[in-house]
C-alpha cells in the first residue's frame, strides 16, 4: 500500500514537473529589440527629478484631421508658421500607446491651448498664424484647431491614470496681436507701447514685448469693464449669463478688485479647478509685475485644492500645485534673483518653485563632473527647497546645444542625467531637425514630429532607445535628479546619486564614458562587497566583489541599481 502511494506521488510529481516546463521562464521575456519592461517600483513623485516632455500642440501627433482648419484660417503662411494639424487628441493617443511611458517621462507640459487670434499676422517673418498658442483671443475657451474641453478633460485623466503629471502652459502678459479680424483690446486693459527696451525694470515689465503684442496692464489695481468683443462672443456662443455669474462668485469670494490681471488669473485657474491641472508653465514671467504670480499662483492653489476635495479617488499625491516661470535668459549660477540693471527680483518668492534654466546648453560643453558637480553644489545649498527646469532645445531659443544633431547620445547623458529637472524637447529624443530649410527664426525649431524616421531609420531607432533607457532609469530613481551627487572615479567615471523623503531611501551609481569590453566600475563606499547590482542599460547582474563590479560589453554607460 504504501509503496503504492508512493508510485502515485511520483506520477504526480512527474506530471506537475512537466506542466511546468509548459510555461516559459520568466527571462525569455527579455528580447533583444525591446526594453524590458519592469514592473515599475512605487517611488514618490518629487518636481525635483520630474523627467518633462515639452510639445508644440500643433506639431506633435494629429489624431484628428477634421479639426485642422476653423475660422477661415486658409491664408497662405510662411515655412512653419501655420496650423499644421496636432490636437489635444494627437498627445491623449501617444499616452495610451506607451510612448510617454516607455520615454520614462513623468510629466508632459504642451503649449497653450486657448482660442487664438484668427486671422494671421506679418510681423516681418512672414504671414503667421497663431499655430504656437502664445497668441490669445479669449482665455476661456479653447482653439477648436487644438480640440475641446472634453478632449483636454480625457487627456488629463489618460495622463493621470499612467502616472503622468500634466503642465499647462498659460499667458497673463500680453494678448494676440491685431489683425484685420482681431481688435485690440480696451485701452484700460492693454498697453500697446513703448516696445520694451531691456535695460531696466520698468522697460522690460512696463512695455510691449515685441510690435503688435498689446501688454496687459499686470500692474494695475483699477477695476474695468469686460470688452464688449469678449461680451458679444460669449453671447453668441450662449454662455454669457453662466461666465458673469462665475466671476460675480470670483470677486466675491477674494475680494479682488475687478482689475485686467484678476480676470485672467480666474479664467487660468479655472482649468485646474474643473481638471485637476498639476501645474502652470509661465510664459513671460519678467515682463508683467512679479506679484501677479504670487495671485496666480494663491488661486491655482485654491482651485487644485477644490479640485481634489471633490475628486478624492483621482489624488495621485500630496504634492501641491506647481508652478514653474520662463524667465527669459535666467541661469542658476546668478543665484536666485534675476538682475534687470536697476533692480534685482527672486521670483522664487512669488509663487514659483522652479524656473526654467537657460545655462544648461552652455555647460552641456564641459566634462560630465564639471556639469554634475556644479549643479548639485548649487541645488543642495542656494536652491534648497526650490528647483531648476534643465533643458537643451527648446521652442524660442536659436542657440541651442547641439543644433545639428551631431551628440544625440551625449545630449541625452547630460540632460537627463544633470540634477534638476529634465525638460525633453520633443523630437531630442529622434533628433528631429532643428535647421528646416526655408524656416525663419524660431520656425525653425517648430518642425512636425518625425514619426516616419522612428518608424523607418535604424539610427533614429538606435538614438530613441538610448534615450529610453536613461528616461526610465530617470523615471524609476529620484536620486538621479534630486538625489546628491558623488563622483566615485574619475577614470573610468563613476558617481553615485543618494536620495531620501521619509521612509524611502534611493541610491544608484552611473558610469560615463566606459571603455568597451571588459571594464571594472569602482563602487567602494557606497555599495558593498557581495551586494548584487543590476545594470538596466546591459540588462545583466553583477555583484560587487573588493569594492568593483566587472562589465563585459560594448556600451560606454552603466546604470546601476539595486537588484531586486
Amino acid at each position: 500500500m504504501t509503496k503504492t502511494l508512493i508510485a502515485v506521488s511520483l506520477l504526480f510529481l512527474i506530471i506537475a514537473c512537466k506542466e511546468e516546463k509548459k510555461a516559459p521562464p520568466v527571462t525569455l521575456a527579455k528580447t533583444t529589440d525591446t526594453i524590458p519592461v519592469k514592473e515599475a517600483k512605487k517611488v514618490p513623485f518629487d518636481w525635483d527629478a520630474a523627467n518633462i516632455y515639452f510639445l508644440l500642440t500643433d506639431r506633435f501627433n494629429n489624431a484628428n484631421p477634421k479639426n485642422d482648419i476653423n475660422f477661415e484660417r486658409t491664408d497662405s503662411t510662411a515655412v512653419l508658421r501655420g496650423f499644421m494639424g496636432g490636437d489635444i487628441e494627437g498627445i491623449t493617443k501617444k499616452i495610451e500607446s506607451g510612448y510617454f511611458t516607455d520615454l520614462g517621462i513623468n510629466a508632459i507640459w504642451f503649449t497653450p491651448v486657448v482660442e487664438q487670434i484668427h486671422g494671421a499676422t506679418n510681423e516681418g517673418t512672414g504671414n503667421t498664424y497663431g499655430y504656437h498658442g502664445y497668441w490669445t483671443k479669449d482665455w476661456t475657451a479653447l482653439d477648436p484647431n487644438f480640440g475641446t474641453k472634453k478632449e483636454l478633460e480625457k487627456l488629463v485623466g489618460t495622463a493621470h491614470d499612467n502616472g503622468i503629471r500634466i503642465l499647462m502652459d498659460v499667458v497673463l502678459n500680453h494678448t494676440g496681436p491685431v489683425t484685420d479680424v482681431d481688435a485690440v483690446w480696451p485701452a484700460e486693459w492693454v498697453r500697446t507701447e513703448p516696445p520694451c527696451a531691456f535695460t531696466t525694470y520698468e522697460n522690460t515689465t512696463a512695455c510691449t514685448l515685441v510690435k503688435n503684442l498689446p501688454d496687459i496692464l499686470t500692474e494695475s489695481d483699477t477695476a474695468v469693464e469686460l470688452p464688449d468683443a469678449l461680451l458679444a462672443k460669449w453671447k453668441e456662443e450662449g454662455r454669457l449669463s453662466n461666465e458673469l455669474d462665475e466671476l460675480q462668485l470670483f470677486f466675491e469670494r477674494t475680494g479682488y478688485p475687478r482689475a485686467p490681471r484678476f480676470y485672467i488669473i480666474k479664467w487660468l485657474a479655472d482649468y485646474v479647478n474643473d481638471l485637476g491641472i498639476d501645474g502652470f508653465r509661465v510664459d513671460t514671467v519678467k515682463h508683467a509685475s512679479e506679484t501677479a504670480w504670487s495671485e496666480l499662483y494663491k488661486e491655482a492653489s485654491h482651485a487644485f485644492d477644490t479640485w481634489k476635495k471633490r475628486n478624492p479617488d483621482a489624488i495621485l499625491d500630496d504634492n501641491p500645485f506647481y508652478m514653474v516661470g520662463e524667465v527669459y535668459n535666467y541661469g542658476l549660477s546668478g543665484g536666485r534673483d534675476f538682475d534687470f540693471g536697476d533692480k534685482k527680483v527672486d521670483y522664487f518668492d512669488y509663487g514659483f518653485h522652479s524656473l526654467i534654466n537657460f545655462e544648461l546648453k552652455y555647460d552641456a560643453q564641459k566634462p560630465y563632473d564639471a556639469i554634475f558637480s556644479k549643479y548639485n553644489e548649487l541645488l543642495t545649498t542656494k536652491f534648497q527647497g526650490k528647483g531648476v527646469v534643465n533643458y537643451l532645445t527648446s521652442h524660442d531659443d536659436g542657440a541651442p546645444f547641439d543644433k545639428e544633431r551631431k551628440n544625440p547620445y551625449k545630449s541625452a547623458n547630460v540632460l537627463l542625467l544633470t540634477p534638476g529637472t529634465s525638460q525633453v524637447y520633443y523630437g531630442d529624443e529622434t533628433s528631429r531637425s532643428l535647421t528646416i530649410e526655408g524656416a525663419e527664426g524660431d520656425a525653425t525649431l517648430r518642425s512636425f514630429m518625425n514619426w516616419s524616421d522612428l518608424d523607418s531609420l535604424p539610427e533614429t531607432q538606435k538614438i530613441h532607445k538610448h534615450w529610453q533607457k536613461l528616461g526610465q532609469f530617470r523615471r524609476n530613481h529620484p536620486a538621479v535628479g534630486a538625489g546628491k551627487h558623488k563622483r566615485l572615479a574619475k577614470s573610468p567615471y563613476v558617481f553615485s546619486r543618494t536620495y531620501v523623503n521619509g521612509d524611502f531611501k534611493d541610491k544608484v551609481v552611473v558610469g560615463l564614458d566606459l571603455p568597451a569590453g571588459k571594464k571594472s566600475l569602482w563602487v567602494k563606499g557606497f555599495f558593498g562587497d557581495g551586494t548584487t547590482l543590476f545594470d538596466t542599460y546591459s540588462e545583466t547582474e553583477v555583484v560587487v566583489k573588493n569594492g568593483k563590479v566587472i562589465l563585459d560589453n560594448p556600451n560606454d554607460i552603466a546604470l546601476l541599481e539595486l537588484a531586486e
